[in-house]
C-alpha cells in the first residue's frame, strides 16, 4: 500500500477532524486505504421509475420523478412535521418529513422536478412516503451509475448526518485522488488467465459500478485478490515450515504389528487405514509433522490416535494426549489403556484431581522415560511435568484450547520439535479449513466403523410429548439409556423455553419408576462425575442435563436423545449432541423437540438434522447460515476479518485463489522472478501485523 493510502482520514475534503473521529470510532475507517477498502453491501438500482399512479404499498423501495406541488408545516413543537405534495401526469404523492423539518423545507422548491426514492406506505387511504431521498432532476449527473451503492453505517453516524449517501460523496472524492495512486498486485499472466479486469478498474466499479457485469467483474477481482494472499501467507508459511523445522524420523513399527495381529480385535475401516498411512508417512520424513485429523463423532479417531502414539513408542520416543475436559480425559485413557495393558506398555493419566502422592510418581516416570504415553488435560502443560523425550502430542478438541497453551507443548522437548496431531470431532467446512487451517495437512476419517447403524433422527412439537414419552418407556424396558438436554439451567423471564429444573420435575413425575441423573454446569465437577458415572454404570436410565455432555462420556448403551427446545441450537451443536448415542449396535434415535413458532434459519436446521448424518454436509449449511465468525467463536477472532470475500458463498474462488497460489509458489518459492513483482511489492506493503496467523492455530 502506498504512502498515499496511508493518509489520515481527515485530509478528505469534506470530512475534517470531526467527522474522522466518528469514522474512526464506528467504523475503524483511519485511512485513505481503510475508506476505499469499506465496500458496499448490497446496491440499488436507480434505473426503473414509476408512475404515481402504478404505486401501491406492497412495493419495495421505488422510484419516481415529479414536481413539488405544496409544501405545508404541520402540527406544533416536536410533533410539527413537513408535508409535500409530489404529482406527476398521473396523480399525487405525499412526501412527509418528521425529522430535518425545516432544513428539509428550503431544500425543495416549488414547480421543479425532482427524484424521489423510498418506500411506498398507506395512511389514511393515501399513499404516502416517508423520509424518502430526494435529487433535482437538474443535479443528476449525465454518467451517474444506475446501481447505486448503500455503505454500512451506524445509528450515531446517521445523526451526524454520515449517511449511506454521504459515505457515497466521501468515496466519489477519494477515488478521483486514488485512482492514479492504485497499483497492480496481480501478476499480469494471473489477469490473463483469469480474465481479470485491473486492480483501479475493480475499486471504481465495486463503488459505482458501470453496469451490472462491471459489478460482477470487481467483485471476483477483489475477491480472488484477498482469498489469493491468504492463501498465498499461508502455503509459504507451510513451505518454510515443511524446509526448517526437523522431526525425528519414526520407521520401527514392531510393537504396532503385534498390535495388529494378536489385539486390535476388528478391522480398520478403509478412511482410517488411509489415515494412519498419511501419519506413517509424516512420522517417517524427517519433518516435523503438523496435521490436522477431522472425523465425524464415532468415526474412530481414538484408535488413529492411538496407533500414532505406538509408532513414538516404538522409536523410542513418548507421546501425550491432550483433551479439554476431565470427562474426555478419562473416557480416552479407560480406552487407550485396555490396548497399552495388553502390550505391556505403561500409559498415564494427569489431569486437576490427580492426587500429589500419584503425580509426583507420575513425573518420575515421565521425566525417566519408563512411561511412554499419558493422557491429560491443561494438567499436561505444568512446567513441573517435564519428559525425557517428547515425539509425539496429539491434541484433542484442538479449538479449545488457546496458541499460547498449545505452544507451551512443543516447549516440554528442548531439542526437537514434537510431531503434532491435532483432532476435532467438529467438521469444519471445506473452504473454512483451507483458511484457518490451510498450513496444516488435513486428514479426514469420512466413514462409520463396520456395524454402527446410522441414527434416526425425528422433528416432534410439543404436543406430542405423551407419545414421545411413551417410546422412551418402549426403549428402557429393552434396556437402553436416554438422554434429555435442555438448553437453559434456570427458567428466563425473557424466553419461553423448557428449563432444565422444570424439565427433570416432568421427567422425574413421568417416569416414577426409573432412576434419573441430572447434570449442568453450575454443579461442583465431583458432583458432576458422580452423576455421570452413575449413568455410564446403568445404575441411572436417563440423564437429564444441558450441553455439558455435547462432548462426554462414550455410553454405547445409550441409544436415545432427546433435544428440547431444538430451536435454541446451532446446527453443530446439534450434530454433536446427536453424536452421543449411535455408539453401540443398537439402533439410535434423536429426537428434536420444538414449539410451532419456528422461525425460517430454524426450520432449515432441524430439516437438515432430519435428512442427512453427514457432518461436513452440515458444516457447509450452519457456515452459509451463521457465518463463519459465529461459526468459530473467539478462539479464532481477527483471523477471518475478510473485506469482500464470504467463505459461505465464495467456495470456488478460494480453491481458483490457492490453486493459483501453489502454482506460483511451486515455480518460484522465493517470488524473485521478474513477473511476480507485483507479489512482492504488495507483501512489502502489507502492514505485518494485519493477520495473525500463528504457527499451530
Amino acid at each position: 500500500m502506498s504512502n498515499f493510502f496511508r493518509t489520515k482520514i481527515e485530509f478528505l475534503k469534506g470530512i475534517g477532524p470531526q467527522r474522522a473521529t466518528l469514522l474512526q470510532t464506528e467504523l475503524n475507517i483511519f485511512t485513505y486505504g481503510d475508506l476505499i477498502q469499506h465496500y458496499p453491501f448490497r446496491y440499488l438500482d436507480r434505473t426503473q421509475f414509476y408512475k404515481i399512479a402504478e404505486l401501491d404499498e406492497g412495493l419495495p423501495f421505488v422510484q419516481v420523478k415529479g414536481f413539488v406541488k405544496a409544501k405545508e408545516l404541520l402540527g406544533e413543537g416536536r410533533k410539527q412535521r413537513l408535508s409535500v405534495i409530489l404529482q406527476d401526469n398521473t396523480g399525487e404523492l405525499e412526501l412527509v418529513w418528521f425529522k430535518g423539518v425545516k432544513w428539509m423545507q428550503t431544500q425543495l422548491q416549488k414547480n421543479l422536478e425532482y427524484v424521489v426514492f423510498g418506500k411506498p406506505t398507506l395512511f389514511n387511504s393515501r399513499l404516502n412516503m416517508a423520509h424518502p431521498e430526494v435529487e433535482a432532476v437538474s443535479e443528476l449527473k449525465a454518467d451517474q451509475s444506475f446501481l447505486q451503492p448503500v455503505y454500512n453505517t451506524t445509528e450515531k453516524l446517521k445523526n451526524h448526518r454520515i449517511d449511506s449517501k454521504a459515505i457515497s460523496r466521501m468515496m466519489a472524492e477519494l477515488l478521483k485522488l486514488a485512482q492514479p495512486q492504485v497499483k497492480e498486485t496481480l501478476p499480469f499472466n494471473l489477469l490473463d488467465h483469469y480474465r481479470m479486469i485491473s486492480k483501479g478498474d475493480a475499486l471504481q466499479n465495486i463503488h459505482f459500478p458501470a453496469s451490472a457485469e462491471k459489478l460482477t467483474a470487481a467483485r471476483f477481482r477483489l475477491k480472488f485478490e484477498e482469498l489469493f494472499y491468504v492463501q498465498l501467507k499461508l502455503l509459504r508459511q507451510k513451505t518454510v515450515r515443511k524446509a526448517d523445522l526437523k522431526g525425528q524420523i519414526f520407521k520401527n513399527v514392531s510393537t504396532l504389528t503385534e498390535f495388529y495381529n494378536h489385539h486390535l480385535g476388528f478391522d480398520l475401516t478403509n478412511a482410517q487405514k488411509r489415515v494412519i498411512k498419511e501419519i506413517y508417512k509424516d512420522l517417517g520424513a524427517g519433518k516435523q509433522m503438523n496435521r490436522l485429523l477431522q472425523g465425524d463423532v464415532g468415526s474412530g479417531k481414538t484408535i488413529v490416535a492411538f496407533i500414532s502414539m505406538l509408532i513414538a513408542h516404538d522409536n523410542g520416543a513418548q507421546a501425550c494426549l491432550m483433551a479439554p475436559t476431565e470427562i474426555l480425559a478419562d473416557q480416552h485413557y479407560v480406552g487407550l489403556k485396555q490396548y497399552a495393558d495388553k502390550l505391556g506398555i505403561l500409559i498415564g493419566k494427569l489431569t486437576g484431581s490427580t492426587k500429589q502422592s500419584e503425580r509426583r510418581i507420575l513425573h518420575e516416570q515421565l521425566q525417566s522415560g519408563e512411561m511412554s504415553m499419558i493422557v491429560g488435560t491443561h494438567a499436561l502443560l505444568e512446567d513441573v511435568v517435564k519428559f525425557k523425550n517428547l515425539g509425539l502430542c496429539i491434541i484433542d478438541e484442538q479449538h479449545r484450547f488457546g496458541v499460547a497453551q498449545r505452544s507451551k507443548l512443543w516447549q516440554k522437548n528442548p531439542r526437537v520439535i514434537p510431531h503434532v496431531l491435532v483432532m476435532t470431532a467438529t467438521p469444519i467446512p471445506r473452504t473454512l479449513a483451507m483458511t484457518l487451517y490451510g498450513d496444516l495437512d488435513v486428514s479426514v476419517i469420512d466413514e462409520l466403523p463396520a456395524g454402527r447403524k446410522e441414527i434416526i433422527t425425528v422433528h416432534r412439537y410439543d404436543a406430542h410429548r405423551l407419545r414421545v414419552f411413551g417410546f422412551l418407556r418402549e426403549q428402557i424396558k429393552l434396556g437402553r439409556q436416554v438422554y434429555i438436554v435442555y438448553p437453559l439451567i434456570e427458567e428466563s423471564e425473557t424466553m419461553d423455553y423448557k428449563d432444565l429444573m422444570d424439565g427433570y420435575e416432568s421427567v422425574t413425575r413421568a417416569f416414577p419408576e426409573y432412576q434419573i441423573s441430572m447434570v449442568h454446569g453450575k454443579m461442583k465437577p465431583q458432583d458432576k462425575d458422580f452423576e455421570m458415572q452413575r449413568f455410564v454404570k446403568n445404575e441411572t436410565q436417563i440423564m437429564v442435563a444441558t450441553t455439558v455432555i455435547e462432548v462426554g462420556v462414550n455410553v454405547p448403551n445409550a441409544s436415545v436423545m432427546i433435544i428440547e427446545s431444538a430451536e435454541r441450537f446451532g446446527l453443530s451443536q446439534l450434530h454433536q449432541l446427536r453424536g452421543r448415542v449411535g455408539r453401540g449396535a443398537e439402533q439410535s434415535y434423536c429426537i428434536l423437540m420444538t414449539s410451532y413458532k419456528l422461525s425460517k434459519e430454524s426450520k432449515i436446521r432441524i430439516e437438515t438434522m432430519v435428512r442427512t448424518n453427514n457432518g461436513f454436509e452440515i458444516a457447509d449449511i450452519d457456515l452459509k447460515l451463521r457465518g463463519p465468525g459465529d461459526l468459530m467463536g473467539t478462539q479464532q477472532s481477527g483471523v477471518l476479518d475478510l473485506l469482500i470475500a464470504d467463505l459461505a458463498k465464495d467456495a470456488k474462488i478460494l480453491q481458483e485463489s490457492r490453486a493459483a497460489a501453489q502454482e506460483i509458489l511451486a515455480h518460484d518459492p522465493e517470488l524473485v522472478l521478474p513477473e511476480h513483482e507485483n507479489i512482492r511489492q504488495h507483501i512489502q506493503s502489507l502492514q505485518a501485523n494485519t493477520v495473525n496467523w500463528s504457527r499451530i492455530s
